[in-house]
């Protein structure tokens, strides 16, 4: 670019001495000249280079004479193609088509979509227009198809569960090694409105009939409860359903293979084995079966819950400053692994 420049500033200046002609070829000479010099196999050229000899064309009648790189019928096409992209741009247009729907409008198709899984098109689309807003029913069809899922299963049990929580209960199995690397089975059942846990308890040699003397003992009374959720584990046969249908729970088992479909009992399991067995050794059955008991204890009691609003299952009640330079006090619980805070007058 420096040499070109350089060259038509000598240009300019021969110019003025009256030898048009002579400058302008000695002009078009230096230009290939600085063409064929880049150090490539082929000259490649720029875009500078086709404007330059597109302008030296329009001004100068002896241009194909001294022209060596290229062919004179490649500059005409250029100045062709310079052409059609001048006037396709003085005749260009608002885009054809519809308008773009805004932003706004495709995040609420959206957001209507997944807050109702069983809405189509024309209810959302109708949904739109009392909302004041202009489009056709085939414009929030084509943007449905990214966001419906109609035949998802997670959605109709998240569902199912928000809408039956007070009425359902959970059960499940974990295993535990102790110290002697025996494996011991914990069976634990849990209701979804406020997360307690109703029973719990732990064998090394579980089967059904083990499994509906629990259920007894998780269940004396008449219960509230109306559905139960379990899954396809073998402990839990035909003897174990019955159990449950005379106790007043209709069991619902889960898809194979889908722990998320049992969601707040695999919850706990997973706070459980965290907050409890990750830092103990089990010696045996009782020795798991107390510590059961206190972390039970402390989960309903002290432990506070995202899903309950930062509360307890057991409600737990919020303690104010009594004043008088009270201090806060920690609780010791679980053998230590965990604390509750209180206040605590000063001596």
């Amino acid at each position: 670019m420096l040499r070109f420049i350089l060259d038509l500033a000598t240009a300019v200046r021969v110019f003025f001495t009256c030898r048009t002609d002579l400058a302008l070829e000695i002009l078009a000479l230096r230009q290939q000249v600085a063409v064929l010099k880049r150090k490539r196999p082929r000259p490649k050229l720029s875009r500078m280079d086709r404007l330059f000899w597109t302008a030296l064309r329009n001004v100068w009648s002896r241009w194909a004479e001294v022209l060596l790189i290229v062919k004179p019928e490649t500059v005409v096409s250029w100045h062709r193609a310079g052409f059609r992209l001048y006037w396709r741009w003085r005749s260009r247009g608002p885009a054809p088509g519809r308008a773009r729907i805004t932003a706004e409008i495709q995040e609420l198709i959206c957001r209507m979509a997944r807050e109702n899984p069983s809405w189509g098109a024309p209810k959302i689309h109708g949904e739109l227009l009392k909302l004041g807003f202009v489009l056709s029913e085939r414009s929030v069809s084509r943007y449905l198809r990214a966001v419906q899922r109609r035949k998802d299963p997670g959605k109709r049990w998240l569902t199912f569960l928000r809408n039956h929580r007070e009425a359902i209960v959970a059960l499940d199995f974990f295993t535990v090694p102790t110290v002697s690397f025996r494996v011991l089975y914990c069976l634990f059942v849990s209701e979804h409105a406020r997360r307690r846990i109703l029973h719990s308890h732990a064998t090394a040699r579980p089967n059904s009939d083990w499994v509906v003397q629990q259920l007894r003992e998780a269940f004396p009374d008449s219960t509230p409860y109306r559905y139960a959720i379990l899954d396809r584990d073998t402990k839990f046969d035909a003897e174990v359903l019955k159990t449950l249908r005379s106790i007043g729970l209709k069991p619902k088992r889960t898809s194979r293979a889908s722990p998320w479909q049992n969601g707040v009992a695999e919850r706990w399991i997973g706070s459980c084995r965290r907050e409890l067995l990750d830092h103990v050794i089990p010696l045996n059955e009782r020795h798991l079966r107390r510590l059961l008991r206190d972390y039970v204890r402390y989960y309903h009691l002290d432990r506070t819950h995202d899903g309950l609003g930062k509360d307890t299952p057991d409600r737990r009640p919020i303690e104010n400053n009594p004043g008088n330079g009270a201090n806060v006090t920690s609780l010791p619980r679980v053998g230590g692994l965990h604390h509750r805070y209180v206040w605590q007058q000063a001596a």
